[in-house]
C-alpha cells in the first residue's frame, strides 16, 4: 500500500510544523554584524592605511625606505656622504 501527499507550504511553515525555531531574527542580526565588519575592514584597505600597515613605523615615507636600501646595499647616497660602508 502507499501513500503519497503533497503539501504546499512556505519554508517557514514547513519549519513552523516540524517544530523547529525561527531562526530569522538571529539570521538577520548576524547578517548586520558581518556587514558592518566588511564595511569596516574595506575602510581599512585604503591605500595609505595598507601602506602604514605594510611599512615599518620607523619608515616614515619614501625616501627613508630608499636609503635604507642604499645603505644595505652599500652604495653611495645621492648627497655624497656614504651610510653603512666599512671604510
Amino acid at each position: 500500500m502507499k501513500f503519497k501527499f503533497d503539501i504546499e507550504c512556505t519554508p517557514e511553515e514547513a519549519r513552523a510544523f516540524i517544530g523547529l525555531p525561527n531562526v530569522a531574527p538571529m539570521q538577520e542580526r548576524m547578517m548586520k554584524e558581518l556587514e558592518d565588519r566588511l564595511q569596516e575592514n574595506m575602510r581599512n584597505l585604503s591605500p595609505e592605511e595598507m601602506v602604514k600597515t605594510w611599512m615599518p613605523a620607523t619608515i616614515q615615507g619614501f625616501g627613508e625606505m630608499q636609503k635604507m636600501f642604499w645603505t644595505q646595499m652599500g652604495v653611495k647616497m645621492p648627497d655624497g656622504n656614504q651610510e653603512g660602508g666599512d671604510e
